[in-house]
């Protein structure tokens, strides 16, 4: 893949990810209280499921298309690690 194809893909990687922010801040500040109407129509509620759907599955391609891990979870530097390196030293 050359230089200009992968700007493409993180320029468009970084709008996806923009657009997924501002979904989530709209449908989360018309969220009502527990027991309440919701302010927004089963169609637009259904209308966000198939935005992020949408997203997601273009996210998916994009990091397809540059061999990156879909898996990949984030983590704390102060995590607690999951193996330990032991150095060995040969007896002389």
């Amino acid at each position: 893949m050359n230089a200009m194809n992968t700007e493409n893909l993180t320029k468009e990687q970084h709008i996806l990810r923009a657009m997924r922010k501002v979904l989530a801040s709209v449908a989360r500040d018309t969220a009502s209280g527990f027991g309440k109407p919701s302010i927004l129509s089963d169609s637009t509620k259904e209308e966000i499921r198939d935005c992020f759907g949408i997203i997601s599955e273009r996210e998916a391609e994009l990091a397809e298309a540059l061999g990156l891990d879909r898996n990949e979870k984030p983590y704390f530097s102060d995590d607690p690690k999951k193996s330990n390196v032991i150095n060995f030293f040969k007896p002389e």
